[in-house]
């Protein structure tokens, strides 16, 4: 689990395939000590598992499935990434919620600013908005950003000085791609709300099943 919030960079250094999937060697931009074998990190947003540390560098696998989701199916070496590793339980949760499991590609349509903010309008699909809500939650290269607004196909964010110069999002032009992660709350909610999914564990004739009727009952809706 993560924060979204990033700790630093780093850049691709090698991309090495193996059958469908990959192998990345990253070089973080700041030290890795206490990072083992087997820790999960963050690479722009994609929970990676580290299978290789050496100082500052360390090597990943990417499996189809993730490659088919993210950017990493376009990436190139030197290619400038996000790096967080994984949340701690006594660490402080400054961002929101992220588990590293990229949703799919947007596609930044407008850079522009307002104030000391940078704006950026960011193109998404609409399976992927209809988790979307104004001043949700949403994972942009694994940073979490706050949205401002958003219609079927886009969304926009405010980006403050720090974080523009913190992250990678200050080397994108319009066209490039990003990966996003969707608030998991909202995918939990519409399952249990929708009753898809999954085979019931408990009696048909329960009263207290989670669906509209009931949540309309007890005065959420």
């Amino acid at each position: 689990m993560f924060t979204g919030i990033i700790e630093g960079m780093g850049s691709i250094t090698a991309i090495r395939s193996v059958g469908q999937a990959r192998r990345l060697a990253i070089t973080a931009d700041y030290g890795l000590e206490g990072t083992r074998v087997g820790d999960s990190i963050a690479v722009s947003g994609a929970c990676l598992t580290a299978v290789m540390i050496s100082g500052k560098r360390f090597e990943a696998d990417v499996s189809p499935e993730t490659i088919a989701r993210t950017t990493f199916g376009v990436a190139r070496a030197g290619e400038r990434v996000n790096l967080e590793r994984a949340l701690r339980f006594s660490d402080r949760l400054d961002g929101h919620l992220v588990s590293g499991h990229i949703d799919g590609i947007g596609i930044i349509k407008a850079i522009g600013t307002k104030a000391n903010a940078t704006i950026l309008t960011i193109g998404v699909e609409a399976a992927l908005s209809r988790y979307m809500i104004e001043k949700g939650s949403v994972a942009v290269d694994g940073i979490s950003l706050t949205i401002n607004q958003f219609t079927a196909n886009r969304f926009e964010v405010s980006i403050i000085p720090h974080t523009w110069l913190a992250t990678t999002l200050r080397l994108k032009k319009i066209g490039a791609a990003v990966n996003i992660e969707t608030d998991m709350i909202g995918k939990y909610v519409e399952r249990f709300s929708s009753g898809r999914g999954g085979e019931k564990t408990a009696p048909a004739n329960r009263s207290d099943t989670v669906d509209n009727d009931l949540i309309s009952k007890k005065g959420y809706l």
